[in-house]
């Protein structure tokens, strides 16, 4: 018997390191590019600044008016709102899990009437009443317990990350809108300019039919570019009321009662310097927010397996038990007890390999959602980075065709007033120069976007530089100033 005993710990020993089973390892990941296939020597790269504030971005572009609409959407924004109760929803879930792992003890109160043969009293009728504690803790031996806490508190990493996602999101969304509207505000300025010079021209022209020296097809022509360029105008006063209106859902407020007058398109254009592909994966909170759900799901296969372990609990109970209310509290009317369960599983018709293989399927999927945002990450920092090189080039050339275009409108229209050349000569010129300025102003929308863009698909600002002036032609300048 002795030697039996003497056993008893070897055999615990050899329980618990059949038990101790490792969790899956994760498949390497591809090694990240040493760099961007878009960055030349005029980006800069930056230090990794993952726990760092990712700043207000935006007041690089130096407008007031979009400081305070990105400054009210953090407070009214549904989504923002919507991913921060998912947030306190998953922390208030770590605490949970935490408390499972904590004694639990609860006080109770009882009162019987009983009788019958299986009774202490017998046949005859009593009534036994009590009063006590109870304290329970299931010994956590092969860590379910503590991997159910570590995937609740991933989940929480995930969910704050996704927090911080959905801000940048909405960030980038307002500053997109309202560099839109400002755009559109510029180009309906232009066209309606425009639609003055016409009206000018159609006033001389007029003139001109009364007089004697030009027939009615001239002004007919004038009336037809009048009406067109005006129903421009109006498509542009269409566009400028829908993107007003989703500024407005983006801020919080009623599309009937929001509003922002006109004005002058004068933001500065920052440049952002790009890191290393290893440090935006880095600063990104939607993969960092990914890679929190993967380790969350290695972390429930552990659970899964630990499902099949034993199960260790440790009770106690203590209180009072009389069949008078008056001798409930007494010292002779107490009564405890201690004990501990062991349970071991062992046929559940399949029920555990079962949730171990929905373990592993979500893990599976977490981490092909999580590469997904990795090269997603990627392929959005090259587009952006791509569509700034050629943008940057293409405002030049525009800029260059704007002075063309300009030049040879004032050419026409003095050749026309001295009649040198025809009506049509003129209203090509008019046209070309009205479809070149409206192509710089849309180039330089374009470079904004983008912008916002890249600072998006980076993760933030690492503290921007702004030019002071943007890299175009006198002429494209003298648009941004109008």
């Amino acid at each position: 018997m002795t030697r039996s005993f003497a056993l008893i710990p070897l055999v615990a020993a050899l329980l618990l390191a059949g038990c101790a089973t490792a969790l899956p390892d994760l498949p390497a990941e591809a090694a990240a590019p040493a760099r961007f296939k878009e960055a030349g020597e005029r980006w800069t790269l930056a230090q990794p600044a993952e726990a760092q504030d990712r700043g207000a971005w935006w007041k690089t572009f130096q407008d007031p008016v979009l400081d305070r609409l990105v400054e009210q959407a953090a407070v009214h924004n549904t989504s923002v709102q919507l991913a921060a109760s998912a947030l306190a929803q998953a922390r208030a879930l770590v605490r949970e899990a935490r408390a499972d792992r904590l004694p639990q003890v609860a006080a109770a109160g009882r009162v019987v009437r009983e009788a019958g043969a299986n009774t202490p009293a017998g046949a005859t009728p009593a009534t036994l009443v009590q009063a006590g504690a109870a304290l329970a803790w299931e010994v956590d031996v092969f860590g379910r317990l503590a991997r159910v806490q570590d995937a609740a508190a991933l989940d929480a990493q995930s969910r704050a990350a996704l927090l911080q996602s959905t801000q940048l999101l909405v960030q980038a969304e307002v500053a997109q809108a309202y560099l839109a509207l400002r755009a559109l505000d510029a180009e309906r300025a232009l066209v309606r300019e425009t639609v003055a010079a016409y009206a000018d021209t159609l006033r001389l022209t007029q003139r001109r039919f009364q007089a004697g020296d030009v027939a009615e097809l001239d002004v007919v022509r004038v009336e037809s570019e009048v009406a067109a360029t005006e129903a421009d105008a109006l498509a542009l006063d269409r566009a400028r009321a829908e993107v007003e209106h989703a500024l407005a859902v983006l801020v919080g407020e009623p599309a009937s009662s929001f509003g922002l007058d006109s004005a002058a398109w004068t933001t500065a254009l920052p440049v952002i310097p790009p890191g290393v592909p290893g440090t935006v994966l880095a600063r990104r909170p939607d993969v960092a927010a990914a890679q929190a759900s993967l380790l969350a799901a290695q972390a429930r296969v552990g659970v899964a397996q630990a499902a099949w372990f034993p199960r260790i609990a440790l009770t106690a109970d203590g209180g009072f038990a009389s069949p008078e209310l008056g001798d409930l509290f007494k010292w002779s009317a107490r009564a405890w007890s201690i004990g501990a369960l062991l349970s071991v599983p062992l046929l559940d018709g399949g029920r555990r390999d079962a949730q171990l293989q929905v373990a592993q399927a979500q893990l599976d999927g977490a981490l092909a959602g999580y590469r997904g945002q990795v090269l997603g990450a990627f392929r959005e920092v090259e587009d952006q980075l791509s569509a700034l090189r050629l943008l940057a080039e293409q405002s030049q050339a525009q800029g260059r065709a704007v002075d063309a275009a300009r030049r040879a409108s004032v050419i026409s229209e003095t050749r026309y007033r001295n009649g040198l050349v025809s009506q049509l000569d003129l209203l090509d010129a008019r046209r070309s120069e009205l479809r070149n300025r409206r192509q710089a102003l849309q180039v330089r929308a374009a470079q904004d976007q983008s912008t916002v863009a890249l600072i998006r698909a980076l993760g933030g600002s690492w503290d921007p530089v702004v030019r002071p002036a943007r890299e175009v032609t006198p002429a494209t300048r003298e648009l941004a100033s109008r």
